[in-house]
């Protein structure tokens, strides 16, 4: 599965990524007075990466991870 992985020190937090999101798993955090978009449902992202091609500054890389399904062991 890809998952979107936000560049956080980069991210302007213009909101780009968060109105392309389909599934809207995508939101502005303020931290110390600075916006930044954070990935805040991880398991409801469909791995589309509309939020990587349409961030302007390409902060947002898609990444590879395991699926969860692939994780749980078959019963013996």
């Amino acid at each position: 599965m890809l998952l979107p992985h936000i560049n956080t020190p980069r991210c302007t937090g213009c909101g780009w990524c968060v109105a392309a999101c389909p599934p809207h798993v995508l939101s502005l955090q303020v931290v110390s007075w600075r916006k930044h978009s954070v990935l805040h449902e991880p398991d409801a992202c469909t791995g589309c990466s509309l939020c990587a091609r349409r961030c302007p500054f390409g902060v947002i890389t898609m990444i590879k991870t395991p699926s969860p399904l692939a994780e749980v062991p078959s019963p013996p």
